[in-house]
């Protein structure tokens, strides 16, 4: 089939290298033209593992096409994606779909024969709706279906997660979409994979659900881990023991930071107000909010404790920064209010993340951006181990630190306490 995806985005592009990969013709489409001539190149701006070896393969067999024609993109193809982003708006918990109906309008002009318009963007209930009224004209020629496919792929796993997705969501009452859409898939559908077909609000409604579960889950387990620090009891073992009932399962059931990145927080926010629209209180999504904003609160609270409330020059190393590894995603990432406020304190800040150096602390005074672990640690009091990036699992903190009295701090619990008491080094971790 021949697809087009309006955005060269994180999604587009998983999805635009994942289906050229099983034999279709894709368009990737922006206004940007640097983007689209990096893309040309080879050069992609995003952190995703895997992720440019299948784009520069497919690109190499044409089956992958980056261009700001939308015309001819959109002539070419049979089935159009709507992928751009929808933020938050200003001073607002509203998502901002402003984009996602300009690019409709743009279609609109240049559709003269039949077209599925797929939503993929994460849009409120009715929004499908909406849409549809753009292309009222056309919908009453019968030349285009509005189809809501919401997408959920995970930062550093979007590649695994496209080709091998635990479910399909196809929203939409047209029995012709729904037809074409089944055959697009059907290739990366598996036999433990299920093919859903719903209406255009149930789609949308599936994913602010899905995300703000998986939300209600981070948070439950994190206030039961400040249950276990004051109780003496491991949550790693209240988690495994919770997650072998499957009715519950054992995914994000890992106490830590508060959660962050792209998804989570905006559309918890989103769907609290869908609910307002609606006239429904969602008090359980409100309840995760706060409890998320208030375990920001508790962990930096937490690193005074460990340090004294006097962190005037202590060298403080964050290993990891990012909302999650394998993904340079700083997007509401607890390291950010935590270094803004050390650095408030007269802290010195150091860090490293696999992902490179963070344009969100380079204003900062004595917040230092280092080239490996080794130079990160070098001298540090406290070593904050905030990100569970692989490179971080068989470290040497004595021999990286180079002190005889430092501290550990270590939020996702990658290391023993046992094995850190007998090296007799000074650990915390969350929980335990």
């Amino acid at each position: 089939m021949k697809l087009c995806m309006i955005s060269t985005g994180y999604v587009c592009l998983v999805s635009g290298v994942c289906f050229s990969d099983v034999g279709n013709t894709f368009y990737c489409v922006d206004k940007d033209q640097k983007k689209i001539d990096l893309l040309n190149k080879g050069i992609v701006s995003i952190f995703e593992p895997g992720l440019e070896e299948i784009l520069k393969r497919n690109f190499k067999q044409k089956r992958l096409i980056f261009t700001s024609d939308l015309k001819k993109a959109v002539t070419n193809s049979d089935i159009i994606f709507i992928c751009v982003g929808t933020p938050s708006k200003k001073n607002s918990n509203l998502a901002d779909l402003k984009y996602v109906f300009s690019v409709a309008k743009d279609l609109k002009k240049l559709i003269n024969k039949y077209k599925i318009i797929v939503t993929k963007s994460t849009v409120p209930v009715s929004t499908g709706d909406k849409i549809e009224k753009i292309f009222i004209n056309l919908r009453k020629k019968k030349l285009v279906d509005v189809v809501s496919n919401p997408e959920f792929l995970r930062e550093g796993e979007a590649i695994r997660d496209f080709i091998y997705p635990d479910r399909v969501i196809i929203g939409t009452d047209s029995k012709k979409a729904n037809k074409i859409l089944k055959s697009l898939y059907l290739p990366i559908i598996k036999k433990t994979s299920r093919y859903f077909n719903t209406s255009r609000r149930g789609a949308e409604l599936i994913k602010y659900a899905s995300n703000a579960f998986l939300a209600t889950k981070i948070s439950f387990i994190n206030e039961i881990a400040n249950l276990c620090e004051k109780a003496d009891v491991d949550v790693k073992d209240v988690a495994l023991g919770m997650g072998s009932d499957q009715r519950i399962g054992d995914r994000f059931l890992r106490a830590g930071p508060s959660y962050g990145g792209s998804c989570f927080p905006k559309d918890t926010r989103a769907l609290i107000e869908t609910g307002n629209k609606f006239k429904t209180d969602l008090s359980i999504v409100k309840s995760v909010i706060s409890s998320n904003e208030k375990r920001r609160t508790l962990l930096i609270k937490r690193v005074e404790k460990i340090l004294g409330s006097n962190l005037k020059n202590k060298i403080i190393t964050f290993l990891g920064v990012t909302f999650k590894p394998n993904t340079d995603d700083m997007r509401e990432a607890s390291s950010i209010p935590m270094i803004k406020y050390l650095n408030k304190k007269n802290s010195k800040i150091k860090y490293y993340d696999p992902s490179g150096e963070k344009d969100v602390f380079k204003g900062l005074n004595n917040v230092d951006y280092c080239g490996t672990i080794s130079d990160a640690c070098l001298k540090a009091d406290l070593i904050i181990l905030h990100t569970e990036w692989n490179d971080f699992k068989l470290l040497n903190f004595k021999k990286l630190t180079k002190k005889r009295k430092f501290k550990i701090y270590d939020m996702r619990n990658m290391y023993s306490p046992l094995r850190m008491k007998k090296l007799k080094i000074n650990y915390f971790g969350v929980g335990r």
